[in-house]
């Protein structure tokens, strides 16, 4: 009979972490701890704490920066899937020393820092100039079409969703018309119908609650466009695989070394409409970088050009950040 070594799988073991040494250099975690601890200006956090006196401990703005950018780099974008990271990947342990914020915490720290949060891009963009890895010579702009978390079935112009909710309050009084011709339907068919009453007047009074609140989009031809009742900065966009309700985000590459020198996202269908003012803040952002001689509008410019950013851990810092 076979000699087999002993599986010890279903046994507990202790292993001993050094967290300094689980962070290796090359690798994004470690230029993202490097780079927070090192060389960003985190002091405009300090402002949004108020507990020198009174109050619990807060986390550090270091450790939610590391953890949320590192999760970030990895396509982990929601809150409670780093919460877990941080308590079972190492790697988020390490950067986070060992401390574990809940995921509100974490979603709080990034809907209410987000203006602090941003200035941190031109800092990172400061970094790359200084090694020189910003040419300022040929500009790359793509775009690409982003869906955002509303449904498509709640735009319309503001008369669209006006009839919307005629419609459904139509739809609403029929049930009851339905109950007093009807009086001896059984409770069962009572009860459903009663809900679907209920729902049938909620989504009315949510389109009447948007419409007494909002005023029509304009497009550029000043003439309505549709808006949406969920997320009313998205729009109605058409991809190859379908209509969808989001956004078109803008990305301008530099061509040295593909750096993301600006991005940004429009609720607008038309990137014709988005070039102008991309180039303008492209145009700004370098103003704001040490030695900058030359403007964005003097350089070659190329629409629609995809550019692959390098494997290099600062460049992939710069995407996190944006």
């Amino acid at each position: 009979m076979p000699n087999f070594k002993t599986d010890y799988s279903n046994q507990n073991m202790f292993v001993p972490i050094i967290i300094d040494e689980q962070l290796i250099p090359g690798t994004i975690e470690y230029a993202i701890s490097h780079i927070v601890d090192n060389h960003l200006d985190l002091s405009p956090f300090d402002a949004h704490y108020h507990n020198d006196k009174n109050g619990a401990a807060a986390y550090p703005p270091s450790i939610m920066l590391k953890v949320i950018f590192y999760a970030y780099s990895l396509g982990m974008l929601t809150s409670r899937r780093i919460e877990t990271a941080c308590i079972n990947n190492v790697t988020f342990m390490c950067l986070s020393g060992d401390e574990r914020p809940h995921f509100t915490t974490i979603a709080a720290f990034i809907a209410q820092m987000k203006d602090t949060i941003e200035p941190l891009f031109t800092q990172v963009l400061m970094i790359c100039d200084e090694q020189g890895l910003i040419g300022r010579n040929m500009f790359a702009i793509d775009g690409c079409k982003i869906s955002s978390n509303a449904s498509k079935e709640w735009s319309g112009t503001h008369e669209e969703l006006r009839r919307k909710k005629e419609k459904l309050q139509r739809a609403s009084q029929r049930i009851i018309e339905r109950h007093q011709s009807q009086d001896s339907l059984p409770n069962e068919v009572i009860e459903q119908d009663l809900r679907q009453k209920q729902k049938l007047d909620s989504s009315a009074d949510k389109i009447g609650s948007f419409l007494a609140s909002t005023k029509d989009k304009l497009g550029s031809s000043k003439k309505p466009v549709k808006s949406n009742i969920t997320d009313n900065d998205s729009a109605k966009m058409t991809t190859s695989k379908g209509t969808i309700q989001g956004y078109n985000g803008i990305a301008i590459t530099d061509d040295k070394h593909q750096i993301i020198l600006h991005s940004q996202v429009w609720g607008s269908v038309g990137e014709q409409q988005t070039l102008k003012p991309a180039v303008l803040a492209l145009k700004e952002q370098l103003e704001k970088l040490p030695n900058s001689s030359s403007a964005p509008p003097s350089s070659p410019q190329t629409a629609d050009f995809i550019v692959k950013p390098t494997s290099s851990s600062c460049l992939r810092l710069l995407m996190i950040v944006t």
